[in-house]
């Protein structure tokens, strides 16, 4: 649809027209970018319960684009729609608690809400939750349990677990050392942009010859 049917359509009230609205002002896309318009479009679907805006509104508080940055104000509109069920709200409310803003710190609340969302199969936060489980953070340290989540995350493409996955990989943490799954994950880690597996990929063909350099890059190349 274009951007005057949803607008006609958001104007009817219809709350997702309005999110939508709220999202194409927020991108630029069809309309030049105006956070302030995304606002308040994102506001009036929230005000309908709409959980998706309620979080998009949240993230705008969050970071201060188009309103006045508030942490509490962003938290509250994620809690409303992670009770919800929303997955994304739900990893959103984990890092506010995990970077305590706009409330207490607290590892056991963030790993708990992680836990929600990642069960969902959200990405970002199998990967948050695979971070608090090889660091310890709300929980004892459990390695398998952290394994376990950067795989998932990483099967979903979230480069940062793709490279992690690696480094359990290559230390033996969690799962048997094996410097070919290792630099398999570096690799990929790698060509979705992240440097530091991109770094690690290199370090660690050192320790390899050249047949494992060659199934490990197989291996990645398949994947991929």
């Amino acid at each position: 649809m274009t951007f005057d049917e949803w607008k006609r359509l958001a104007e009817q009230g219809r709350a997702d027209a309005q999110h939508n609205l709220g999202l194409m002002y927020n991108s630029g896309k069809d309309v030049p970018r105006d956070d302030q318009e995304a606002v308040r479009w994102y506001r009036l679907a929230a005000e309908q319960g709409f959980a998706e805006s309620q979080t998009n509104l949240g993230l705008m508080y969050g970071k201060g684009q188009g309103v006045e940055q508030n942490y509490l104000e962003a938290v509250k509109l994620y809690r409303v729609a992670a009770e919800q069920g929303l997955a994304q709200a739900q990893h959103n409310i984990g890092v506010m608690y995990g970077k305590g803003q706009g409330v207490t710190k607290d590892y056991l609340e963030a790993i708990w809400w992680f836990k929600l969302s990642a069960e969902q199969g959200y990405g970002q936060a199998q990967y948050n939750l695979g971070l608090m489980y090889s660091r310890g953070e709300g929980t004892p340290k459990d390695y398998e349990e952290a394994v376990k989540w950067y795989r998932l995350s990483a099967e979903q493409k979230i480069p940062g677990a793709q490279s992690n996955l690696g480094l359990m990989y290559e230390k033996g943490l969690g799962v048997d050392k094996d410097y070919v799954e290792a630099h398999k994950w570096f690799n990929i880690a790698g060509v979705n942009g992240n440097a530091v597996g991109k770094k690690n990929a290199d370090i660690i063909e050192k320790k390899m010859n050249p047949g494992q350099i060659i199934t490990a890059i197989g291996l990645a190349r398949e994947w991929l």
